[in-house]
Order: structure tokens, then C-alpha cells, then sequence
């Protein structure tokens, strides 16, 4: 029965390339919310076999389709954020979200090439150099065009023996595990010599128990100061977030949930959760500070900033995503990694304006400069990301080792009811565990968590509930090889 699968899997023609989109859908799975970690082996493992016997240019395609049913599959979110939120039309919207998904398809062309070429038939080329362009694909979709670095193999196994990767080459170390087993896995089902798969074995052994080791390995420690905290998630809706009669409403909110806290040694409000210009509300600012100063509290809070800057010789208004903290000491902090369409429009002259989905509110950020260091704060050092920028392993590499605490804001509305939210999250944890350091993280709509330094989840709110979340942080010292 296995023999006659592999021969489907493998065989040239339109059902071999559907089983490769399935396999590709099938690491969906292995994701949140699903959380099952096997099927990215299996699915992978998979897309091996399937490219052992095809011609070269069957084979690239049948590596894009692999792609496609990943990216189609887990990313189904984006649909979802240009449809309801953007708003396009459902057939725009969907046109979008295909040519989206199979741009990023054609990465996964990286790893068919190679293991086509120099890969298949060979023992160490499908069991050690397929794993590392399958890498190489994933490291590229991370910067290309900006990046997409969501469903990487690794975000998987925050919770099995691999994690103890990560720490030392962060969310590509767990990749790197995942695909060595499959492609051991695929080296057992293929090649039929005893050494070839007593070697696989060893592979699947020693990554798997090396990671088992590592695990054991505390890379950071607590300082012995702990913070603590107070998240206002006030569930606005998205298509509310932004209307003049609702501003007056979101500052009750804002200022009356805040009262209830007042003391903890820091208040977080979500991104852009004053949703006017920092410059516009300083009157609101003012009295928050003071009230924060008072029960000697630093308050954070997501806010849309504008100040001017010299462009071409002339003097321009920029605005730009940011976070400001106040209280004893005033730090500010702005976006660096926009998202495309949502916070700036590539090609802005030529689409600006044609439909609405190029003309949303608040599309018009400047990227913030990558000089940038940490958020500076009374109470403690703490490294910012807002929203997608939590997704970049390298943007908290170089200062997590600087920092006591990572701070992460977001307005997962733009997601609606989709696994965007719980995938975000993942995401999250992977870069406490990539630095040793205990995350804190506010949303509007949920999920807001407190993230210890394993990774793991110690505390979250309800998705869409309009309530506080709170906690005791320790903040950490020491680095991980990683963010060395």
C-alpha cells in the first residue's frame, strides 16, 4: 500500500502536482491553532518524494505548487484583511490574494531546484543539502520585496524537543531540524541501502537529541527586578477605529480603563490606540502623563506621530507609526518595517487613489530609521516592535541582548475571525525564546499575552473582549547565542 502512495506521489502528471499542493496545504496544520507539529515533517517529506522522479521543469512547478497550498492555506488571512477591511471586492480581493500567495510560492523554487539538480539520488544531497535550501528559501522570503517571514517551518515546534534550537540560530535552527527529518524520512522511504538509512536515522537521532540537550541550557537568567504590568485591550472595531465620532469614545475608554490600574509599573495601550496624531492630542497626553507620574507609573501607548523632515531640499510633514512612553522619562520609538498597502503604497503616484483598497486611513507611514535603539523607560530597557515587525527575526537580534524586556503592539483587527491573530502570536513567542527575554504583548482585539523567556504563554487575553490583562514580569539578563 505505501509502495502504490510513493508511486502516485512521484509520478509525472496533474495528480502528482495536486498532491504537492496538498502536501504544502498540509504544513498549514502544523501551525496555530492547529498545532500539529508532525504534519510539516510529513508534508515536507512529501514534497520530496514527489520530486524523485520527474523531469526538471515538472518538478519546478510541482514545487511551486507546494508553495501555493502553504501560502493559500495559511496565509487565507490576507483575503480576509483586502476584503472586509480594504474594502475590495471580492473577486479583487481574491485576485490579490492569489497573485500575493504565488509570489511567495516562488521561493520554494530554491529548494525543488537544487534538490532536482544535485539532490535526488543521491544520499547527502537530499539528506543535508536539500534541508539547507530549504532554509535558503525561507531566509530570502524574509527580505525580498520587503518580506513575508510568516510560515516558516520552525514556528511549529515552540513546544517539542527542536525548540532547543532556536536559541542559537532562531526560528531557521528549528527549520533546519524539521526539514533534516523529513528529508530523512524521505532518504528512508527511497533509497533502498541498509547504510542510508541507518544514516538517516542517526540524522533524525541527533538533531532531535541534540535539541533535547539544549533544551536544558538556561541562556539567560533573571536579573532580580520584576515589573508590573497593565494591557488595555479595548476591542474597537476596525471599520469604527477611525471615524471622527469615535474618537471622543475610544479616550473615555482609554482614560477610564486606565484608572483601574494606575500603579502598575507600566500601562500598555495597543497600537495606535489614540487614533489621531500625537501632535493633535496633547491636551489628552498631558492629563494621562500626569496621572501616570502621580501613581509613578510609565504609561506606552501606540500613536500616530508627524514631525518634519528635509526631503530634496524642501521641508516635509512625515507621519509615522510609532510608540510613545511617559511617565518619569519620555521615550518614543517608530516603526521601522511597514506593511505594504496597509501602512505605505509602493508605487504611490500611480496607485493612489484608483480604488479604496489603495486609499485606506492611515497609509501613508513613513518606515522609521533602522538606527533606532530601545525604548527608554524608568522602569526598564525595553526593545519595541509594533505589530508585523514582531515577525523579523533579525530586527530583535542585535538589541534583545541590551534590553530587559521585549514590548510588542498590535491591532490584530485587521485580521477579523482568521487564524492571523493566533499565528501572530506564535510568532511572538518564537522571538522571547530566540532571546532569552520575557515578552509583553498588547493588542486591541486580542490576543494580548505575557510570554515568559521559553516562549511559552503565562498569561492572555480573550480575542475580541474589551478587557485588562495583568501580570508580574521578571526582566532578564544575559544573552542567547543567537542575539549575541
Amino acid at each position: 500500500m505505501l509502495q502504490k502512495i510513493i508511486a502516485v506521489i512521484r509520478a509525472e502528471g496533474p495528480l502528482g502536482h495536486l498532491l504537492a499542493f496538498l502536501s504544502g496545504a498540509l504544513l498549514t496544520l502544523s501551525f496555530a491553532p492547529f498545532n500539529l507539529w508532525p504534519c510539516a515533517v510529513l508534508g515536507v517529506a512529501a514534497f520530496i518524494v514527489s520530486l524523485d522522479k520527474v523531469s526538471l521543469r515538472a518538478g519546478l512547478w510541482r514545487s511551486f505548487y507546494f508553495g501555493l497550498g502553504l501560502l493559500l492555506t495559511g496565509a487565507s488571512w490576507v483575503y480576509v484583511s483586502i476584503h472586509e477591511y480594504g474594502p475590495a471586492p471580492a473577486p479583487l480581493a481574491a485576485l490579490f490574494t492569489l497573485l500575493f500567495c504565488a509570489t511567495c510560492a516562488i521561493f520554494y523554487l530554491v529548494p525543488g531546484y537544487i534538490q532536482l539538480r544535485w539532490g535526488r539520488g543521491k544520499l547527502l544531497g537530499t539528506l543535508l543539502l536539500f534541508p539547507l535550501s530549504f532554509v535558503l528559501g525561507e531566509w530570502l522570503r524574509s527580505w525580498v520585496l520587503t518580506g513575508f517571514p510568516w510560515l516558516f517551518l520552525g514556528y511549529a515546534h515552540l513546544e517539542t524537543a527542536l525548540a532547543g534550537w532556536v536559541p542559537i540560530g532562531a526560528v531557521w535552527a528549528a527549520s533546519l531540524a524539521t526539514a533534516l527529518t523529513a528529508s530523512s524520512i524521505a532518504c528512508v522511504v527511497l533509497d533502498r541501502r541498509t547504510a542510508s538509512k541507518v544514516a538517516a536515522i542517526g540524522c533524525i537521532s541527533l538533531v532531535w537529541g541534540g535539541g533535547y540537550w539544549l533544551n536544558q541550557i538556561d541562556w539567560t537568567e533573571p536579573s532580580g527586578r520584576t515589573l508590573s504590568v497593565a494591557m488595555i485591550q479595548p476591542n474597537i472595531a476596525q471599520e469604527l477605529k477611525w471615524k471622527p465620532e469615535q474618537l471622543q469614545p475610544t479616550l473615555a475608554l482609554l482614560a477610564n480603563d486606565s484608572q483601574a490600574v494606575w500603579g502598575h509599573d507600566l500601562v500598555i495601550w495597543p497600537e495606535a490606540a489614540v487614533p489621531m496624531l500625537y501632535q493633535r492630542a496633547t491636551s489628552f497626553m498631558t492629563v494621562m502623563n500626569k496621572q501616570a507620574t502621580e501613581h509613578h507609573s510609565t504609561l506606552i501607548t501606540g500613536i500616530p506621530y508627524a514631525r518634519r523632515i528635509k526631503e530634496d531640499g524642501q521641508s516635509v510633514t512625515a507621519y509615522y507609526n510609532s510608540i510613545i512612553a511617559s511617565g518619569q522619562q519620555q521615550s518614543e520609538y517608530f516603526k521601522q518595517r511597514l506593511v505594504p498597502f496597509g501602512e505605505y503604497i509602493p508605487f504611490e503616484s500611480l496607485l493612489r487613489g484608483l480604488i479604496k483598497f489603495f486609499n485606506m486611513p492611515m497609509s501613508d507611514f513613513r518606515a522609521g530609521s533602522s538606527q533606532q535603539g530601545l525604548l527608554h523607560t524608568d522602569k526598564a530597557e525595553l526593545l519595541p516592535l509594533i505589530c508585523y515587525e514582531v515577525v523579523y527575526p533579525d530586527l530583535t537580534r542585535h538589541h534583545a541582548a541590551a534590553s530587559d524586556l521585549l514590548l510588542t503592539i498590535s491591532n490584530d483587527a485587521w485580521f477579523g475571525d482568521s487564524i492571523g491573530p493566533l499565528q501572530h502570536l506564535q510568532m511572538a513567542q518564537m522571538r522571547a525564546l530566540e532571546s532569552g527575554r520575557w515578552m509583553i504583548r498588547a493588542t486591541n482585539d486580542g490576543i494580548s499575552a505575557i510570554i515568559d523567556a521559553r516562549g511559552r504563554i503565562v498569561k492572555q487575553s480573550d480575542r475580541f473582549r474589551h478587557q485588562t490583562l495583568t501580570g508580574e514580569v521578571p526582566l532578564m539578563q544575559g544573552k542567547t547565542p543567537w542575539s549575541q
